[in-house]
């Protein structure tokens, strides 16, 4: 519990911000759904500091007015650049061809934010491939993103400073809370995840966040130098929140939501702090910046040959070899 409570109360403040982030010239970020809520907040601050960033989703209305609302707030003339890929984590079939659009136009990519994700849709939702929709958006069309972009990640660095390039995985306090118990995640004999009913399917897409960031971490961090994290970015007033409906929801929003703003330093201090180092690779951040531990079953599943971890690796790995 003392572990739930330091990251929903009490948190100490950032310390990575929009007031003292470094300049972030001639660096390339890709953000999923950067067009809304933290994303959009993370994509203000490292466009305001020079960077190139690319926003990634599925409306280009969206995202048309997001970069203009990112420019406004520039707070002078930045001499990075503004991008956005289409693409829809919710339909495989689009990835490929988005990831292809990227590396013609880019030749490197820093750092890759998986922020994009829905949270508790009306049950039933799937995705194009007919997958329930949080197990689509959440975790395959991350992990194929991912998987696509790794060459040029593994390029990037090559030749950039130790530790810089990374991939942040979206977590949640739902790694706490939401998953099922003991070990985070249910799967079947194929190592996919098992319907568990919405709520607790949330909370498995974000453990399954946590188990990408630690395998890729074990598998390629040494080898390639990309650093992986997963983050709760914190409990934030933004639109995942647009399917929850009832009382706790009434609640949460009044007592428990933070601004954006402050998901944003999460994931800042995810893409930048010197303090995760390769070493670090495979870490859990807690709001709004720091280290913290993982609930003990979710490590346990991430323990043993083969581990419940690796069978679900293997299942994305399988279910997304078609579009690849």
């Amino acid at each position: 519990m003392g572990n739930v409570v330091s990251q929903i109360f009490f948190i100490p403040p950032p310390t990575l911000t929009e007031k003292n982030c470094p300049d972030q010239t001639g660096r390339v970020f890709l953000v999923t759904g950067g067009y809304a809520g933290v994303g959009l907040e993370l994509c203000k601050i490292l466009y305001a500091h020079n960077a190139t960033v690319w926003i990634a989703g599925r409306s280009a209305a969206k995202a048309e007015k997001a970069i203009a609302s990112i420019k406004a707030a520039a707070p002078s003339p930045a001499s990075g650049r503004i991008d956005f890929l289409q693409l829809d984590l919710a339909d495989l079939s689009t990835i490929k061809p988005a990831v292809e659009a990227f590396t013609a136009r880019e030749h490197r990519l820093d750092v890759l934010v998986n922020n994009a994700g829905v949270m508790y849709p009306p049950k039933g939702t799937l995705d194009a491939q007919g997958n329930d929709i949080q197990f689509g958006t959440n975790l395959l069309g991350p992990y194929l993103v991912y998987r696509l972009l790794q060459p040029l990640l593994r390029q990037t660095a090559a030749t950039a400073p130790t530790g810089t390039v990374r991939v942040a995985w979206a977590g949640s306090v739902a790694v706490h809370v939401r998953a099922p118990g003991p070990g985070g995640m249910v799967v079947d004999g194929d190592g996919r995840p098992t319907d568990q009913g919405v709520m607790a399917n949330y909370g498995q897409t974000k453990v399954g966040n946590v188990f990408l960031a630690r395998h890729f971490a074990r598998a390629t961090t040494a080898e390639s130098g990309v650093v992986h994290v997963a983050f709760n970015p914190g409990n934030l007033r933004t639109e995942l929140q647009r399917h929850w409906r009832g009382v706790d929801a009434w609640v949460t929003d009044k007592f428990l939501l933070y601004p954006p703003i402050f998901g944003a330093y999460t994931e800042l201090w995810s893409a930048l702090s010197p303090e995760l180092t390769p070493a670090k690779s495979g870490a859990y951040v807690y709001p709004w910046g720091r280290f913290g531990d993982l609930p003990a079953g979710v490590e346990a599943s991430m323990m043993g040959e083969p581990s419940v971890a690796d069978r679900f690796v293997e299942w994305c790995e399988r279910e997304t070899r078609p579009f690849a």
